[in-house]
């Protein structure tokens, strides 16, 4: 099938459940999007409450306490917050790009010589007695290994060991600082070694249809082109520019002409973190607006599909920094949105 742009805008948008809010289960969803990004605190909240109705923020408190989720490093090198079968499952998938944060990261300079499995040894050994703050997990390693200095170990700790991030870091209107215990002994099961095919699957059909680069993209894994090439069952589109997009073979293809609802998202989201092309909800000087010298400025507005402006917290209301002139009925579906979003952060209980 031909794909044009606007058809791939919006399939991705219905795929990731923008063009309509869902009753799902916040666990439901979050293992329907295999995974949100969790670096910051508040975007997360945000990226599920654009996809769900009525959602509460404590049920992410809850899940994060009754250990249905948890925080952990895993796609693009970063935390993001998972359910307990892909948190066992896509730490070992992603690995490899954790492996090159090893070689490259300043932080972990001054103990690369070490091999990972002396880390996981001394990782191990300092955890046994329960979790631990980053500062004192460094500090135990350091017993067993003296001649590297705390703060490096912690570091390479978190890039060779499946470290999850306990409670209450990441808990709504909370603040807790990084305390870390190993995911599988926190989930009470062991690690599973990943299928690379099953992982694209999952993210095809949150994300697809795609490439491998895309794939790429999203988890930070590379040499994926032969994975997605074997893979039979798959589909393929022709996309605006003649490549060919992968998609698993039940996926819904949403036509261009369907209306986009307003959204206002964190600073980072699964909907525009997850393609090489990012064109598919951005243009590339929108983008720039949004991208400052260490990352995103500011919490994103999408206008039909698209982002078209910025949005910031002041006094406990929400400015917005816009792109482009609004119509009457995307400002009124705007107003909507500010007003669910502010009533969200005022949610003390």
């Amino acid at each position: 099938m031909q794909l044009t742009q606007r058809d791939l805008n919006r399939t991705l948008l219905a795929r990731q459940h923008l063009l309509g809010r869902t009753s799902m289960p916040v666990a439901g969803m979050v293992a329907h999007l295999v995974g949100l990004q969790a670096q910051e605190n508040l975007p997360p909240y945000l990226s599920l409450a654009a996809r769900l109705e009525g959602f509460d923020p404590y049920d992410v408190t809850r899940g994060l306490e009754e250990r249905s989720l948890v925080r952990l490093l895993t796609m693009r090198g970063t935390i993001h917050l998972l359910v307990p079968d892909d948190a066992l499952t896509l730490r070992g998938f992603t690995q490899p790009a954790h492996d090159r944060e090893r070689r490259a990261s300043p932080n972990t300079r001054p103990g690369i010589h070490l091999q990972p499995g002396e880390v996981r040894a001394a990782a191990r050994a300092a955890l046994a007695g329960g979790p631990l703050p980053v500062k004192a997990l460094g500090e135990a390693m350091a017993d067993r290994v003296p001649d590297v200095p705390p703060n490096a170990l912690a570091h390479l700790a978190r890039v060779d060991v499946p470290l999850v991030q306990l409670p209450p870091r990441g808990c709504w209107q909370q603040s807790g600082g990084v305390v870390y215990d190993r995911v599988d002994r926190w989930l009470g099961r062991p690690l599973v070694t990943p299928e690379p095919e099953a992982i694209v699957r999952r993210y095809l059909t949150a994300f697809g249809p795609a490439t491998a680069a895309d794939v790429t993209a999203w988890s930070g894994v590379t040499r994926l082109g032969p994975v997605v090439s074997g893979m039979d069952d798959l589909v393929r589109h022709q996309g605006p520019d003649g490549r060919p997009l992968y998609d698993v073979p039940d996926g819904e293809i949403v036509g261009g002409d369907i209306p986009a609802p307003p959204r206002l998202l964190g600073t980072y989201d699964n909907v525009w973190l997850s393609h090489a092309g990012r064109d598919r909800v951005t243009a590339p000087d929108k983008r720039t607006g949004w991208m400052g010298s260490n990352g995103g400025v500011a919490s994103t507005v999408f206008v039909d599909g698209m982002l078209e402006g910025l949005w910031r917290l002041e006094d406990g209301r929400i400015r917005t920094e816009l792109f482009r002139e609004l119509t009457r009925r995307e400002r009124s579906g705007l107003d909507d949105e500010i007003t669910r979003v502010e009533e969200l952060l005022d949610r003390k209980n």
